[in-house]
């Protein structure tokens, strides 16, 4: 009863702490410490998914998240053998901010590397987002299935031509195309046209659909990325972010969903729609497939093969007549998670950069935090400016709760002596410390409920600088060349502990030895994780450190209790 607000603090902090460390266990592939569940299997990263394993078919909608199943497409994509028509090959594509690598098989984007962006596990190397690889599988694939009336045609299997043309985006160019025409299939060509235009990540795809046949034919287009359940090589285990597919329409919003929930068949989105997107998202960078509005889609997630899943729509084709065609334009996302730039290309996809269930304090949070860099020029300065004008908007929350600190600091000799006199009488003990607290007009909750306001918000700030790609490979000052990776001389964190040790020191001592321990071993063992937090959080969480220790300062001293620092006594 000695301090309450306290006490609720470092229990709401030490549940917390249990929490992370569990989440951590079980991001580390290992058994919860805690709260263990139901074991679950998963293939290991370092085992290689061959190219083989690739899904041969799109399955029927029944085995899809449970919906309904789509006339013809029961049976797999692959239900006649398909002649080459010409020898399989690579195809590289640059432009000035990617450089893709197709496969004349199926016509699929199995390779996107960006070129203004660099590996930070290999700094030597750009990022590479979509790979086909020994140690890593995550492609972009399209092609035809089976109406109602059935029939085989060009899928993502079907070796297809390149059409010749311009493989670099030239000087004074705004764009270039890539062309793919598969042989005819069952009286069906498929052209795929994939326009890359200057400074863009996102690319034009368009399927034309040729009906060289006798009959009319209906079929199905799908657009599906398929991807390992592997974590991001290099992510920390300090903090893990979602890795995963997702799902966006009007009705239901943003659904993503875990791999190990796709294994468990629970998986539980929306089946059809005529808007939205698919996409596979992961920390700073997604992918994503977009239709255009009005466009009829059936939505699916599904395992593939081992430690291989996929996501994607299929949308119907109008009955297309002999010697006719039709054609779908879609749009082809592959890129960092740039807001503004998400929010341009198509309604809620700036969504992949998760903010959980703080999105709402989130968003505003960053569009502040760009304004300030828009004028500052460097994201740590930014950092330092968006946490000052958030210490001056909650000044005068601060300033009851140090305050309500400061006159607990004042009868806290008086506290120390009745317990000493009353410590066998631990009910006497509890009515004179009410009866202090009401002369005193001490509230002991008073410094607890303004600091536990402010909570979400600074956990919301904590989301927006972790998601921001922007931080990534940001320089701030002298020896901080990267916002988003730990300090490689680990100064900011020996700062932040100091910081913290201060400002612990600062406030008034529980006369409750135990509880003077705890005060002093949670900050500690919290600042021990700042080792491996990004630079940019360090920052964010030093310049609230030494604002909250002058504000504390300047009331204290203004209230005529003099600042002193209360050491640890550890008898």
């Amino acid at each position: 009863m000695n301090d309450i607000r306290r006490t609720i603090l470092w229990v709401i902090f030490g549940f917390s702490m249990v929490l992370l460390w569990d989440q951590w266990q079980i991001y580390g592939g290992k058994k919860a410490t805690f709260f263990p569940g139901p074991a679950t299997t998963a293939a290991p990263a370092s085992t290689p998914v061959a190219a083989s394993s690739v899904p041969t078919g799109v399955p029927a909608m029944n085995s899809v998240a449970g919906s309904a199943s789509i006339a013809g497409a029961a049976a797999p994509i692959l239900s006649a053998p398909e002649a080459p028509a010409a020898p399989r090959e690579r195809v590289v594509v640059t432009t000035d901010v990617l450089k893709l690598t197709f496969d004349t098989e199926g016509g699929s984007l199995v390779h996107a590397e960006f070129v203004k962006h660099i590996d930070m596990a290999d700094k030597t190397r750009n990022f590479v987002l979509l790979d086909d690889s020994k140690d890593r599988v995550y492609m972009a694939q399209t092609g035809l299935i089976a109406g109602a009336a059935g029939g085989a045609f060009p899928t993502h299997k079907t070796l297809m031509n390149v059409v010749p043309g311009e493989r670099t985006l030239k000087d004074g160019s705004k764009e270039l195309v890539v062309r793919f025409e598969s042989p005819e299939l069952g009286g069906v060509k498929l052209v795929k046209t994939f326009t890359l235009t200057r400074g863009n990540y996102a690319i034009g795809v368009k399927h034309e659909v040729l009906n060289g046949g006798a009959a009319a034919v209906s079929p199905q287009l799908y657009l599906q990325l398929v991807r390992d359940g592997n974590k991001p090589p290099g992510e920390s285990s300090f903090y893990s972010t979602f890795t995963g597919p997702a799902v966006y329409t009007e009705a239901m919003k943003y659904q993503k969903v875990e791999f190990s929930d796709i294994e468990k068949n629970k998986v539980d989105i929306e089946k059809t729609a005529e808007n939205g997107y698919v996409a596979m998202v992961q920390h700073y960078f997604a992918s994503a497939w977009l239709l255009g509005d009005g466009i009829k889609r059936d939505l699916f997630m599904r395992k593939v093969d081992t430690n291989l899943y996929s996501v994607g729509m299929i949308t119907p084709l109008d009955n297309i007549a002999p010697g006719t065609s039709r054609a779908v334009e879609a749009k082809f996302f592959a890129g960092p998670q740039e807001e503004k730039v998400l929010e341009f290309l198509a309604p809620g996809l700036e969504l992949v950069k998760d903010y959980g269930w703080l999105t709402i304090l989130a968003k505003p949070l960053y569009w502040l935090l760009d304004k300030l860099h828009s004028f500052i020029g460097n994201w740590g300065w930014s950092i330092v400016a968006l946490v000052l004008l958030l210490k001056a908007a909650f000044y005068w929350l601060n300033a009851k709760a140090y305050a309500s600190m400061a006159k607990m600091k004042a009868v806290n000799p008086k506290i120390t002596e009745m317990r000493e006199r009353l410590k066998d009488n631990p009910q006497q003990m509890q009515q004179e410390m009410m009866r202090i607290y009401r002369e005193e007009k001490v509230n002991p909750m008073g410094g607890c409920f303004p600091i536990m306001i402010q909570i979400p918000v600074f956990i919301a700030l904590y989301w927006v600088l972790l998601s921001s790609v922007e931080m990534r490979n940001a320089p701030w000052v002298l020896w901080i060349h990267d916002l988003s990776s730990p300090d490689p001389f680990y100064i900011l964190p020996l700062v932040m502990t100091l910081t913290t040790v201060l400002q612990t020191a600062l406030n008034p001592a529980p006369p409750d030895p135990m509880q003077a321990k705890l005060m002093w071993f949670m900050p500690l063992a919290f600042s021990v994780m700042f080792f491996f937090f990004p630079a940019g959080l360090v920052l964010y969480w030093i310049t609230n450190n030494i604002l909250s220790i002058a504000q504390q300062w300047i009331i204290n001293t203004r209230m005529g209790v003099p600042p002193q620092f209360n050491l640890p006594k550890f008898k």
